[in-house]
């Protein structure tokens, strides 16, 4: 995505996850997950373009939308210090780690970049 300097979100086919991409604005930040290899959230990108239709579904209806990197953290934060913190017990990453969009509330958004 930094290199591209944009990327679209394709391929999520989760129910849960679509309804997270669709409730996506232009503008909106995310944080930026690593979920195969360092299990950890690496970075801050904002939304470009709200959800469409994604292309590479081939039946169903899914969407996408469009990413642009913000910044690196300078200290990723891993899951297991997510886990640990009482105040993310609830969150959807501890409790259903392989769903691929998560929501978060604006206190835990700001409390991931406080860890970073």
């Amino acid at each position: 995505m930094v290199k591209e300097k944009k990327t679209s979100w394709t391929g999520v086919r989760n129910f849960t996850a679509r309804n997270n991409l669709r409730s996506m604005r232009v503008g909106d930040e995310v944080l930026f997950y690593h979920s195969v290899t360092d299990k950890a959230v690496v970075g801050i990108a904002k939304v470009v373009r709200a959800a469409y239709s994604d292309p590479t579904a081939k039946e169903g209806n899914w969407s996408t939308v469009d990413l642009a990197p913000i910044k690196p953290l300078r200290n990723p934060v891993t899951l297991d210090q997510i886990k640990a913190r009482r105040p993310f017990k609830n969150i959807s990453l501890v409790r259903q780690s392989r769903l691929s969009v998560h929501a978060l509330t604006v206190a835990e958004f700001r409390e991931i970049l406080r860890l970073a």
